[in-house]
């Protein structure tokens, strides 16, 4: 009797297991942090303790957001709703700036009233914990990318790496609070981690306003469409490319040249067949490619365009141009004369 082999688990499938692994991992660092903080009264480890709040509620919103994203189009969503993991991730980034807010203001209030550090090896064990469930996160998340790239999922791990190095920092604070007697190093620590939640959140906004504002691929993605579809020789050339990220899902527009004289049948063919190949180059694209004739005029660029000259001239032009008839006077003639200016 023979086995059957389990199927491999599919992009979304895997999206959403690293998701629930992430909220159960933030639920576990915050009862940690949360009991260090109750033992040793230390600024660098309340700082740990609220990035790692506020990294349970980008977890959740990651959760849901990546379930959102999978979700089919509808009637009012056309486009599929893979926009929902920018969403997460401009709320993350959100999160990510007012916990840095948080923190280093209570680390400059430390700074200058320092506070005796307390019960150094409780806190020493937890952050030393808590490194390593957020290291075997972090490692899993990254696992969980290579086989289903996700922008919520790489924001929640940026966030969930920089916590990593973070929470070394909060160990040198700790470190020198309660052994050291230098209290104001572990403020100057907490300080620390400030500044670098608030360098990560500006990165993550930048990458969702990216494709929230619908920010063209790379041009290595560019360059791969490309040599995708001019691989056919049938195709003369290729014109108005345009692509932009939606989630994990790269939607590709363009104009290809065809030989005027195919059939429909033919052309059509054609058009399926680099499609074919633009989605074997780049996995999950959304494909539209119009064919235009070979040697037609091609369609204007989108955007605005040249205004006639209303100028003297072209009004001199234009009165030239009427044509001269005899008999009854021209309704030209008895006609104001034409201005010039933005109001002629």
């Amino acid at each position: 009797m023979t086995e059957t082999a389990t199927p491999a688990p599919s992009p979304d499938e895997i999206r959403r297991r690293i998701t629930r692994l992430s909220v159960l991992a933030a639920v576990v660092l915050i009862a940690i942090k949360a009991f260090a903080l109750g033992a040793s009264g230390s600024v660098s480890i309340l700082a740990s303790l609220t990035d790692s709040a506020l990294d349970l509620a980008a977890s959740l919103a990651t959760f849901f957001a990546v379930r959102w994203a999978a979700a089919p189009p509808d009637a009012e969503h056309r486009y599929g709703h893979g926009k929902a993991e920018a969403m997460a991730a401009l709320v993350q980034s959100g999160l990510i700036f007012a916990s840095a807010v948080f923190v280093g203001w209570e680390a400059v209030q430390r700074i200058f009233a320092p506070l005796p550090v307390t019960g150094g090896v409780w806190a020493l064990s937890a952050v030393v914990l808590s490194m390593a469930v957020t290291g075997g996160l972090v490692w899993m998340q990254g696992r969980a990318l290579k086989a289903a790239p996700s922008l919520a999922v790489e924001g929640d791990r940026s966030h969930y790496a920089s916590d990593l190095a973070a929470n070394g920092v909060v160990l040198i604070g700790v470190i020198s609070g309660a052994w050291l007697h230098a209290p104001g190093l572990d403020a100057a620590a907490g300080l620390i981690v400030a500044i670098w939640l608030g360098w990560g959140a500006v990165g993550l906004l930048g990458q969702a306003a990216d494709q929230l504002l619908d920010r063209s691929a790379s041009p290595e993605v560019d360059a791969a469409v490309t040599a995708a579809v001019l691989s056919d020789p049938r195709i003369g050339g290729l014109h108005r490319l345009r692509t932009r990220m939606v989630g994990t899902v790269v939607q590709t527009q363009m104009h290809i040249d065809l030989d005027p004289e195919l059939s429909l049948m033919d052309a059509h063919a054609i058009v399926e067949a680099a499609e074919e190949r633009i989605r074997v180059a780049v996995p999950e694209a959304d494909v539209l490619i119009h064919a235009d004739p070979r040697g037609a005029r091609p369609e204007p660029a989108p955007g605005p365009q040249p205004t006639p000259d209303n100028g003297p001239h072209a009004a001199s032009a234009s009165a030239s141009a009427v044509p001269v008839t005899t008999g009854e006077p021209s309704p030209a003639a008895d006609a104001p004369p034409a201005r010039s200016g933005p109001w002629g």
